[in-house]
């Protein structure tokens, strides 16, 4: 019988990717995705049918899989991180309603950035906290621009992601002149670049230094709450236990 899952395959290595996730792979006749993203499985997969589409092709990429599927394959799309967050699972569902194989869909889940960017750099998301996209893409900037104001007014902790591109070079900094209307130039924050991959760094830093700082589409950036504190070379965001 055919079907589709969408696979959050993480960071894109193996070894972050879940037993699940590699069994759907495994499993699969066709392999779909970002070129990027198929070029990262290596050659575990090699000899399955791959299938690709650039970028701003995302529906496109979803009527292939469930056109494939139709023709009795099991397929396969996947996502970095977690297919359901910033991921292809709610176009994909959204997409087989008009084909009637809604039933067919099952989601992966996948390690996405915030947790495994927080791995790295300690624990920055112990606490309450929320994910925003400084992509305005699909997100008009003044509802981005909301979002930041109400998590800072709530004392979230924050876990930004698509901080920058060629043509949003200043967006990190614009968020980060949104956050200091309400937050402390000192507040800790860090980021971290390449995660789960060859070369993965990080970096501690105060709001303010964070401002002034160049990152690529590669990172994702950490700001802390209003306990959160740098601990050597960790960014950490206590759950509130006394110790």
């Amino acid at each position: 019988m055919s079907w589709i899952k969408v696979v959050g395959m993480g960071p894109g290595e193996h070894e972050m990717m879940t037993e699940q996730a590699l069994a759907a792979l495994d499993e699969a006749d066709v392999i779909i995705g970002y070129t990027v993203y198929l070029e990262l499985l290596g050659e575990r997969f090699s000899g399955k049918e791959l299938l690709s589409t650039p970028m701003k092709q995302e529906v496109e990429r979803c009527r292939m899989c469930l056109e494939k599927a139709s023709s009795g394959r099991k397929t396969a799309m996947i996502c970095s991180g977690d297919a359901g967050i910033y991921g292809m699972a709610s176009l994909m569902i959204e997409l087989a309603e008009e084909y009637g194989m809604t039933d067919q869909i099952e989601i992966i889940p996948g390690i996405t950035a915030a947790s495994s960017g927080a791995a790295v750099l300690g624990a920055p998301l112990n606490h309450d906290f929320c994910v925003i996209s400084l992509s305005d893409l699909l997100t008009p900037w003044e509802l981005i621009e909301k979002r930041l104001r109400a998590a800072a007014e709530g004392d979230f902790a924050i876990a930004i992601y698509n901080p920058s591109s060629r043509k949003r070079h200043d967006y990190l900094q614009k968020a980060c002149d949104i956050l200091l209307e309400t937050v402390s130039p000192d507040r800790a924050c860090g980021y971290v670049r390449n995660i789960g991959r060859e070369g993965t760094e990080h970096t501690v830093c105060s709001l303010a230094e964070l401002r002034d700082t160049s990152v690529d589409m590669f990172t994702t950036v950490f700001i802390g709450n209003s306990k959160s504190r740098i601990i050597g070379d960790r960014l950490v965001t206590p759950r509130g236990y006394i110790i």
